[in-house]
């Protein structure tokens, strides 16, 4: 996977880092000191997860050999289609959790990455350890800053049009998939 490649998937999976990180300052008197706790933990489970889906993927590398182009273009589609699917229907508005206690935070950055693990076992089908590593550390790179910029923008009662990230982000997801499969398929 391509530097550029990593750093579009990680931009499309942290979106939902950037709602949850913006909703989180605007709905509490968050410190920007509970914000970089928030932004690390965020980045190290969106970049975590996906390292644990990518050993799993790369366990069975040598199984599906043959079509791993095609379950990781189909891995990709489907969190993409459920992406824009989100996007389109639009969120109902939950009770705010209390996000200054770090059990909270774990548990969106949880809730946040799961998506991630089944993106990291498609790349773990299609790439070595050492590429997934390196787009694992961009995910949790770019998740951290992307969840300081959500609390940036929360504390300054900026809102972010969480419609349209998700359905953006769920091409990009798609977009990649795609270029997966054609690379392996026309090209390879």
């Amino acid at each position: 996977m391509t530097i550029l490649s990593s750093l579009l998937l990680a931009l499309a999976l942290c979106v939902d880092t950037l709602a949850v990180s913006t909703s989180s300052a605007l709905k509490s008197k968050m410190s920007y000191r509970k914000g970089l706790e928030m932004g690390f933990v965020f980045g190290l489970f969106q970049g975590g997860i996906p390292l644990l889906g990518a050993l799993l993927g790369s366990a069975f590398q040598s199984l599906v050999a043959s079509i791993d182009h095609w379950i990781a273009f189909g891995l990709l589609f489907l969190v993409g289609g459920k992406m824009i699917i989100d996007g389109i229907r639009g969120e109902k508005e939950e009770k705010p959790l209390d996000v200054t206690k770090l059990g909270v935070i774990i548990l969106l950055a949880i809730a946040t990455s799961i998506d991630a693990f089944v993106v990291g076992i498609g790349f773990g089908l299609n790439s070595t350890i050492g590429n997934s590593i390196t787009t694992c550390i961009i995910i949790g790179v770019v998740t951290f800053v992307v969840a300081i910029i959500g609390i940036y923008l929360g504390k300054r009662n900026v809102p972010i049009p969480e419609k349209a990230a998700s359905i953006i982000a769920g091409l990009v997801l798609i977009g990649l998939g795609t270029h997966t499969l054609l690379e392996h398929t026309l090209l390879g």
